[in-house]
């Protein structure tokens, strides 16, 4: 069934059909006026749409466009809710170079929110697209509010935001005490464990005043939030990537997917789009309900706090910081093994504690697979990948600030490595900066310190230059002296117009006290002057505990004992002039004295377990805790797991390792000072080794003393024992001897053989086990070598073409040692170096052998060592030259065989082995005659073969072999019988002469004449038994006389024809009767020819196709078949499968090919007669199958 294409009438002129169509760009309407377009033409359509734009009042808002349509189309521009005639805020433009159309609005106002239109037209058909175009006043007037919500509710043009962020323009100035707004934005949007940094980066102190506030704030914006989205979650804060662009993502479910979103920052709207372009940085995009913030092109400007409303409400603010660093040398292309680590480096212009680490797009952390290494001055970067393998190749990023740089990581695998195996751990480290980053941060970190020293002269010289000033001149006082810590805000009268007026030279600093302690606040004026100190916004005297003096040009304020209620904010005032500061009064840490000795106490863990550590304190505010391990600070990640809880803090080192041994600090910190607890981790192990190497202390016939050292490593428990094993240089056997005491490092063995060498390994053991062992590096030989003397010359006893027999005599001085075996040396002729054919520990038993390992026709010479414990003795003479070459002999062969059968049709092949030397030549005669041509000859080295391809009776015969060289020559005679089965001998006659005795005769086979090697055998059955038995074998004659015939009993006879290849199948006899008479049958007789009953059928096959053809015969005797193609028998072909069931005739072909293509014939013979169906069969070429 057809879809029709829908019909519109709407916009369209009469005759005119409209056609909707679907264009390539999501969003475009597209109208066709004809039903079929003419060849070459086409209706409008869009490849770029304009995009909808959020943009502030007083910027330039434009859309843009490009269009395609043969005729080329006209372009207009419409809005929905006004016109687009005022050339002053509408313009519209036509690029030709790169065929854009824009539309352009300078200066766009509130009014000109709406939805505009874009429509294309050419005679064939027509375009729309529509957009929204959102225009936000961040001024906001209430009348001019209360008019917009009069009109169009679906577009938002002004804007009332609720969030405290203003733009500069409208900042106002604080008041002292007064916390910044964005203190608190930050903190709404914030994880809580990042409470105690945004704190300390904005001055506030009080926590537990933070906590309550920040409470109520939030549950203030979250009924704001409720108006307009449903849950909000996984706010991430905004972040460098390695593309160069800053993101920022919030998942966000809106109840209105129509509500208008807005983006901040500072305070001030930031247009942005769907993606990002070549026209804009900022783009908003939405999969789903996230919302991805992004921000290319970065620079120093976009540092601020941003945020993103969903109408008036702020849904996440986030602080974007750039700092001022760059990379003084980059990390560059690593090129490392499978297996092992690899370092990228870098340094920065400026210290930076953490800079962001990024491996094929991915932010790494600190954990098993990646080490995030700082120095100490922090401008030093590192980056450790451990255990590299193939899969970790890719592009590595270091992120500072909004700089970055990247390099390659290329894994090589190791090739060594056998396929399914897993390649050894490498202990090395690949990559680096290649240059001492050391020196180069040394050298950054002197040129940062001589800045620092600049600009604070800088700013002494300012403040010189000012108090000069004012000395002389008061109104030139320069613009650095008046931004001083304290501006004046109260003005003096009691001076003299020529004094000079008083300027605070050093104003208050916040102060932590202890309780108990004193406190002194200190003011510098430039000239005596009178002051005032107040306390928390009221004037305070001197009174008990506190003193207010003047000395000169400084006032004091002091506080003789802290106590609690002296906390507070202090301020001097001086004429026009004040300055103030904080006092904090606070304790020390403390630490529980109970929980204190606990931790002191030793943790005890053995290798591979988990090691725990707890302190419990009071909480306490502004309390920072640390932990050390031998004096190294460490940090949550990895093996390393830190909690840190407002009671205590706890120390997780997982799976340790006995180099994790030694001191476990913890310090509680805050601003009055720090307080430690001392722990100790003890990792149990076995020991180490014994250190080495093992020494010799006397060596005998008898005796073999050793000597080592005890292990540098205990594992953390005492030595206990040694244990010391020994094995017999050559053997692979390895005997426990005994043990030693831990105070005694040597061993005597007394059970050792003169002349042989020993290797000995120790172990070292504690309660956790046995050390690795400590093994000699050399074979010990107890006593002096004694090397047997030389054996008598070698002989050769046979020598060929691959071998070559030895034979020598024993030594006559053995030295009064005992031989184990021979060693035997070899060189070729012209050559200078002798090969060693077997190791001394591989020593020949007897006085004789066999070198295998010789070249065809080269000469060599021998020679032979005795070998007793001591090793290899003085070598024998050489023996003679020989030439590795078989002797001359005359032809013979190897067990050939003089009879061989085949079936006709098959192929014949005779193989004969012999041996000679030099070649012979091989000639096949048949029956004394030269071969066939047909009939192919093989001859390689030591064999002949003769090939009959497809045999027949005629290829019977006697064949002959006959190898001749200059030696002499051979001949053997083969008999080869072509034959097949018999077939069926004729009727048989049954006759009496004599009671009790039947002649049978029958008439010969046709295959008598054809095989001289045929015969007959006689089977016979009688109605007593019921069995048929043989009664006689190997008849060469057509007779045979069957005795013991018995009178009432039927017997039947049957005769087979029998050769090499088989018997045939039986020619039946009539039945013979009883009372000793000739019973003549009277039984119907189901004799008859052969008839085709089923004839076969055509066929017509595929190339490659399973084919079977059948058909049925009927005849009696049963007729014997046979397949014919083209003519030519193919029972014996191997390449068709035919079978004969019960009549039913099948031929079977696996695969068909085209010489199978021709008429098949059924041929059916028997002793009445014979019958034949035929057919043809077509092979088509391959099919394909798509």
């Amino acid at each position: 069934k057809m879809f029709r294409k829908s019909k519109l009438t709407d916009g369209t002129a009469n005759g005119q059909v409209g056609i909707r169509k679907k264009s390539r760009v999501p969003g475009v309407m597209i109208t066709q006026f004809t039903e079929t377009l003419p060849e070459g033409k086409s209706h409008p359509d869009f490849t770029r749409k304009p995009i909808g734009l959020t943009i502030q009042e007083g910027k330039f808002a434009f859309f843009k466009a490009i269009v395609t349509g043969d005729p080329k189309p006209t372009v207009t521009w419409s809005r929905n809710n006004g016109d687009v005639s005022d050339p002053s805020r509408y313009q519209a433009k036509y690029d030709p170079n790169s065929d854009e159309h824009t539309f352009e609005m300078p200066n766009v106002m509130a009014d000109q929110a709406d939805t505009y239109r874009c429509l294309v037209v050419n005679e064939f058909g027509q375009a729309l697209v529509t957009v929204v175009l959102n225009v936000i006043e961040v001024g906001f007037k209430k009348n001019k509010a209360l008019q917009q919500r009069n009109t169009d509710e679906n577009f938002t043009t002004v804007l009332k935001r609720k969030s405290k962020i203003r733009p500069k323009s409208e900042q106002t100035e604080r008041k002292d005490g007064e916390i910044d707004p964005r203190f608190w934005e930050l903190l709404l949007s914030a994880d809580k464990k990042d409470y105690e940094r945004i704190c300390v980066e904005f001055g506030v102190t009080d926590f537990r005043w933070m906590l309550k506030k920040l409470n109520e704030m939030k549950e203030e914006r979250e009924k704001d939030q409720a108006q307009f989205v449903k849950s909000l979650s996984n706010l991430r804060p905004i972040q460098v990537n390695p593309d160069g662009t800053a993101t920022f993502e919030i998942d966000m479910d809106l109840l209105e997917p129509s509500s208008s979103i807005y983006l901040f920052k500072d305070g001030e709207m930031v247009p942005y789009t769907k993606e990002l372009g070549e026209e804009m940085r900022h783009a908003l995009r939405q999969v789903g309900k996230r919302y991805i913030f992004c921000m290319r092109d970065l620079s120093a400007d976009d540092a601020g706090l941003y945020q993103l409303d969903v109408e008036d409400v702020t849904m996440f603010s986030t602080e974007f910081k750039v700092p001022s660093v760059d990379f003084l040398v980059k990390i560059k292309e690593v090129a490392a093994k499978e297996r092992e680590d690899a370092v990228f480096e870098c340094v920065l212009s400026n210290p930076c504690s953490k800079i962001m680490w990024f491996g094929k797009n991915l932010p790494l952390e600190q954990g098993d697979k990646y080490d995030i290494e700082v120095s100490e001055d922090k401008l030093i970067h590192r980056l450790l990948v451990k255990d590299c393998m193939v899969v970790d190749k890719g592009i590595y990023s270091a992120c500072a600030g909004i700089k970055s740089c990247n390099a390659w990581l290329v894994v090589e695998a190791d090739k060594d490595v056998q396929k399914g195996k897993k390649a050894a751990r490498k202990t090395t480290r690949a990559g680096g900066a290649g240059m001492d980053l050391q020196k180069v941060a040394q050298e950054q970190q002197t040129k940062l310190e001589k800045e620092r020293i600049e600009r604070r002269e800088q700013i002494k010289a300012a403040k010189e230059a000012a108090a000069a000033a004012v000395t002389t001149d008061p109104s030139k006082i320069p613009a650095a002296a008046e931004q001083t810590e304290t501006p004046a805000v109260v003005s003096n009268n009691t001076h003299k117009e020529n004094d000079p007026k008083p300027v605070i030279t050093c104003g208050l600093s916040d102060i932590y006290a202890l309780h108990g302690t004193s406190a002194e606040l200190t003011v510098a004026m430039n000239v005596p002057s009178e002051g005032n100190w107040f306390k928390d916004g009221e004037q305070l005297n001197s009174t008990t505990g506190v003193t207010m003096t003047k000395e000169g040009n400084c006032h004091r304020l002091t506080i003789e004992s802290c106590r609690d209620n002296d906390t507070g904010l202090y301020r001097f005032v001086s004429g026009e002039h004040s300055t103030q500061a904080k006092l904090v009064i606070g304790d020390v840490p403390e630490l529980d004295e109970d929980a204190f000795h606990k931790f002191s106490k030793p943790v005890t863990v053995r290798v591979g377990q988990n090691a725990a550590f707890k302190m419990p304190f009071a909480p306490q505010e502004s309390l920072m805790v640390s932990w050390f391990r031998n004096g190294t600070e460490i940090k949550d990640g990895g093996g390393v797991k830190i909690v840190k809880e407002p009671n205590h803090s706890r120390l997780i080192l997982r799976d340790c390792l006995r180099t994790d041994t030694g001191d476990v600090k913890i310090q509680l910190k805050n601003p009055f000072g720090a307080v430690e607890a001392t722990s100790q981790l003890i990792v149990l192990d076995r020991p180490g080794p014994p250190d080495g190497p093992v020494e010799v202390v006397e060596t005998t016939s008898s005796v073999i003393e050793i000597k080592w050292n005890h292990p540098k490593d205990d594992g953390g428990s005492a030595v206990t024992n040694y244990a010391v094993e020994r094995q017999q240089a050559g053997q692979s056997l390895w005997t426990k001897l005994g043990e030693v005491v831990a105070d005694k490092t040597s061993f005597r063995d007394r059970n050792v053989t003169h002349g042989k060498k020993y290797n000995y390994r120790i172990y070292a053991e504690n309660p956790e086990g046995l050390s690795d062992a400590l093994e000699t590096p050399d074979s010990i030989m107890a006593g002096v070598m004694i090397l047997s003397g030389p054996p008598g010359a070698p002989k050769v006893v046979n020598a060929s073409k691959t071998c070559i027999s030895l034979t020598w005599t024993p030594p006559v001085d053995t030295r009064g040692q005992p031989i184990i075996g021979y060693q035997v040396e070899k060189r070729k002729k012209d050559t200078n170096e002798w090969i060693a054919l077997n190791g001394v520990t591989d020593p020949i038993e007897d006085v004789n052998c066999s070198v295998r390992d010789v070249t065809e026709g080269a000469e060599y010479e021998f020679r032979v060592a005795a070998i007793n414990e001591s090793g290899s003795g003085d070598l024998s003479p050489p023996s003679a030259m020989v030439c590795a070459k078989n002797p001359n002999m005359r032809p013979c062969f190897k067990d050939p065989e003089d009879f061989v059968v085949i079936r006709a049709g098959n192929s014949a092949r005779v193989k004969v082995c012999y041996e000679a030397e030099p070649a012979p030549q091989i000639t096949w005669l048949k029956d004394d005659e030269p071969i066939s041509p047909w009939i192919n000859i093989i001859t390689i080295e030591g064999m002949s073969q003769l090939v009959i391809p497809s045999s027949k009776r005629s290829d019977s015969g006697i064949f002959t072999i006959i190898a001749k060289n200059s030696v002499g020559e051979s001949s053997f005679d083969i008999e080869i019988r072509v034959t097949d089965e018999p077939k069926t001998p004729g009727p048989v006659e049954l006759e009496q002469t004599v009671n009790g005795k039947v002649i049978i005769s029958w008439a010969p086979s046709p295959d008598q004449d054809l095989d001289d090697r045929l015969y007959y055998t006689v089977s016979q059955h009688d109605s007593n038994t019921r069995v048929w038995k043989t009664v006689a074998d190997r008849l060469f004659t057509n007779t045979y006389t069957v005795n013991n015939i018995l009178p009432g009993i039927e017997y039947h006879f049957r005769i087979y024809a029998k050769n090499d290849m088989g018997r045939s199948d039986p020619s039946q006899s009539p039945t013979w009767g009883a009372n000793g008479n000739r019973i003549h049958s009277t039984a119907v007789s189901f004799e008859r020819p052969p008839s085709i009953l089923v004839p076969l059928k055509v066929h017509n096959s595929p190339e490659g196709y399973q084919l079977y053809m059948t058909c049925a015969v009927r005849g009696c005797p049963t007729p014997t078949v046979s397949w014919y193609l083209n003519d030519v028998c193919i029972n014996s072909d191997s390449n068709y499968y035919i079978t004969n069931s019960f009549g039913v005739c099948s031929m079977y072909i696996l695969r068909v090919r085209p010489e199978d293509s021709g008429e098949y014939k059924v041929v059916a013979v028997n002793s009445f007669g014979q019958a034949e169906c035929s057919t043809k069969l077509v092979v088509r070429g391959k099919c394909c199958f798509i």
